[in-house]
């Protein structure tokens, strides 16, 4: 992904473009008005050049898509702006969903120039779709770690498969992906085993995984949760560590 002399640069950009344009006298701004937004974050923040990279009024099946950004004519995202004075809405969402579905686009960003909604289009049969990520470029005390989020939808990320690597971290972190670890042999063969040392006593596979059953489907308060330490398990703190965040992920 970006160096760090290149992600500093694109949060100094993201701080630029929340100081000029997300302030209080821009808050009724018409659509049109939100487009020049854009283009400014699509230029300036994200690094692609106009008319080549970034088509505007894109057709499709007789309806357009605000914008779509392409490298090499090879089309990577499509991004749908509403104005700034508006909330973005589910009935947005789908404009924006039918727009990439129809075009054959895995990718649409869904914006007001204010919030910032990511989402993967899953070409399945229905189609389906997942926010990968939801930023508001109005705070700019958060704005330092979006730049771990839009790393990926810069031009030199895109070129670099940025997309396919914020994928694979959306998928690898779900928890449904995560709680298909913890009944892993791995898993459950660690947990008797220091159990058992722990507490003097022999359980089984059953009942090992009723208890993670229970992690997954009971809620936990996690100031409760303690990180539990064995004689034969210091030497590994890894493993425990990956168990407790697998917990934390659901």
């Amino acid at each position: 992904m970006l160096n760090k002399t290149k992600q500093t640069k694109l949060f100094n950009s993201l701080k630029k473009y929340s100081k000029q344009y997300l302030n209080k006298k821009l808050t009724e701004l018409d659509e049109s008005g939100t487009r020049l937004m854009i283009n400014s974050f699509l230029t300036d923040v994200l690094g692609f050049a106009p008319i080549e990279e970034i088509k505007t009024e894109y057709m499709i099946r007789g309806t357009y898509a605000d914008y779509v950004i392409q490298i090499k004519g090879n089309r990577k995202f499509l991004v749908e702006v509403k104005s700034l004075s508006l909330n973005l809405s589910d009935k947005h969402l789908r404009q924006a969903i039918n727009y990439g579905a129809n075009e054959g686009i895995e990718w649409a960003l869904l914006t007001n120039g204010k919030n910032f909604d990511f989402y993967k289009i899953i070409f399945e049969k229905p189609i389906d779709y997942r926010k990968v990520f939801s930023l508001d470029l109005s705070d700019p005390s958060k704005l330092k770690s979006y730049v771990e989020f839009l790393q990926h939808l810069h031009k030199e990320g895109v070129v670099n498969k940025g997309l396919e690597m914020l994928w694979n971290k959306c998928i690898a972190l779900d928890p449904a992906n995560v709680a298909g670890f913890l009944y892993s042999p791995t898993v459950t063969n660690f947990l008797k085993k220091s159990l058992k040392l722990k507490y003097k006593h022999k359980f089984s596979e059953e009942e090992i995984k009723t208890a993670i059953n229970k992690i997954i489907y009971e809620a936990i308060q996690l100031d409760n949760v303690k990180p539990k330490m064995t004689k034969k398990t210091k030497s590994k703190p890894k493993v425990q560590n990956n168990i407790l965040a697998a917990i934390v992920q659901r």
